[in-house]
């Protein structure tokens, strides 16, 4: 049994360093993380640029322009890979 975690975000930096710190120190690691950024003008890139050297090959991302947050989830759904999917 596999897990995808999915955070999506746009220009909240403050709440996706949280997030990621979170999402990092869980005691489980088998998992893959997710992170759908809808273009982001806040920093938060360079954010997700910092913390996926932390998660290593465990975390895929992507940052473009998006539709709303129900299209941001369907961009993470889309990119997971694991039997279980948490958003």
């Amino acid at each position: 049994m596999t897990l995808t975690i999915i955070t999506i975000n746009r220009n909240n930096e403050a709440g996706l360093e949280k997030t990621l710190n979170s999402v990092l120190k869980q005691i489980c690691t088998d998992f893959e993380y997710v992170v759908v950024d809808g273009a982001s003008t806040d920093g938060s890139v360079e954010l997700i640029r910092r913390f996926s050297e932390d998660f290593g090959n465990r975390m895929k991302w992507i940052s473009e322009p998006d539709k709303g947050i129900y299209n941001a989830m369907n961009k993470g759904i889309g990119m997971a890979t694991g039997d279980y999917v948490q958003i």
